[in-house]
């Protein structure tokens, strides 16, 4: 008997609708997964078998045939589980299929039964809706990030039993979208950085015309403090930068379950050891990197001239058109990346140079040698580019209070 069945797959930041068709005919007792599954989704059977046989359903003594369709695409995850399993139970009668109509199932099954939720719900979720879907069955964990998409119904699920029983008839409470997340200040507010106007007044003007920003300064200065300060003064995500964003965040694994919509800006400061795959994207599938991550965002790079020539200058062209495009497996991905860039910087090697008590033991030779680590054109992308000096304590008492990150935000 065949079973079909929808579910959905990742590939980059986009989803795509996948068929699930499940024949169970005569033949030796085995299970065939086709349809370019990856190592984790040829792992089905080892999860689907012995769930179907703790949650008290009986085994198929005959051939089960899964075919994941498209066939000319590759699938990643475990995404298709439940579709796996419910398709099984279909096909041996063990369960109606009158309700399918309409119906995609998303989730990984656990070896008891249970189901958890799975990487990149939300872009999985939009994707079985632009193929038809109108119900979608899914871990209770990620439901609440499945139902952000509007015009489809969420039924959370815990267990492959409850999923089974809702196929005969039960019913299941309908998930509401989650909450967006809270508004906490996190990253400090701007009042707290003492001194430093000039400094102060370049995150304003970086903010207000999203210029790119390169502080330069001795250790110690505030450069981090400051640069962590700009995302409370930028305005907050618009819904359709909010759902992109998200859903950016989710696939890369950085959502935990039951979250809504991001509200605030990220905030990205990677160590100045990254790789490649690291800042840009990449991988097998590919996954996004810091400079999507930090998209609508702030990316700080701090340590800039100990970052590699050759990563900076992979910056390039995405600072340049804000977008990433990455070629895997014969297939192109497109990643935003349309992030407000700071970076920070000692002056020198040693890291004192214009400071007022420390004086530089650095020679010209170095001095040159550092300079050529940071290439003109990706300075030339850096609209500002500010001295942030090292203030005296008598300079730091005299300062007046400063502005909160509220009141320059409504500025």
């Amino acid at each position: 008997m065949l079973s079909r069945i929808h579910a959905a797959a990742l590939w980059g930041l986009e989803a795509f609708a996948v068929h699930c068709e499940v024949d169970v005919g005569p033949g030796l007792p085995g299970f065939i997964l086709v349809g370019l599954p990856d190592a984790s989704a040829r792992e089905a059977r080892d999860r689907v078998w012995p769930a179907l046989r703790n949650a008290g359903f009986q085994l198929p003594d005959r051939r089960v045939t899964v075919n994941l369709a498209p066939a000319d695409r590759r699938k990643e995850g475990a995404a298709a589980d439940l579709a796996v399993a419910l398709g099984i139970l279909i096909a041996t009668n063990q369960a109606p299929g009158t309700r399918l109509e309409g119906v995609a199932a998303l989730g990984e099954l656990a070896l008891d039964g249970a189901l958890r939720g799975v990487r990149g719900t939300l872009s999985l979720a939009e994707a079985a809706w632009r193929a038809g879907a109108t119900t979608l069955l899914c871990a209770a964990a990620a439901a609440p990030e499945a139902a952000l998409i509007e015009g489809l119904a969420v039924h959370p699920v815990a267990t492959l039993t409850e999923a089974v029983g809702w196929l005969r008839g039960a019913e299941l409470a309908r998930q509401p979208p989650a909450p967006p997340d809270a508004d906490a200040g996190s990253e400090g507010d701007l009042a707290e950085v003492r001194g430093q106007v000039m400094a102060r007044r370049a995150l304003e003007i970086a903010a207000a015309g999203s210029h790119h920003l390169l502080m330069v300064g001795p250790p110690g200065v505030g450069k981090s403090m400051l640069a962590r300060r700009l995302p409370g003064i930028l305005p907050p995500l618009a819904p359709e930068e909010a759902l992109t964003v998200t859903r950016l965040h989710s696939i890369a694994g950085l959502r935990p379950p039951g979250l809504g919509l991001m509200r605030r800006r990220p905030f990205r400061a990677p160590h100045h050891s990254l790789s490649r795959a690291g800042l840009i994207g990449g991988g097998t599938p590919p996954r996004p990197g810091e400079l999507s991550l930090a998209h609508r965002g702030v990316l700080f790079l701090d340590e800039l001239s100990e970052i590699p020539r050759h990563l900076l200058d992979a910056l390039r062209e995405p600072l340049e058109s804000g977008v990433v495009w990455l070629a895997r497996a014969g297939r192109t991905s497109r990643f935003p990346a349309r992030t407000l860039l700071v970076a920070a910087m000692n002056p020198c090697p040693c890291g004192w140079l214009g400071h007022p008590k420390r004086g530089c033991r650095c020679t010209p030779t170095q001095l040159a040698q550092m300079s050529a680590r940071v290439s003109g054109p990706v300075l030339d992308r850096i609209d500002l580019q500010v001295e942030v000096p090292a203030l005296t304590a008598a300079e730091l008492n005299e300062a007046r209070p400063a502005e909160t990150s509220a009141a320059v935000r409504e500025r």
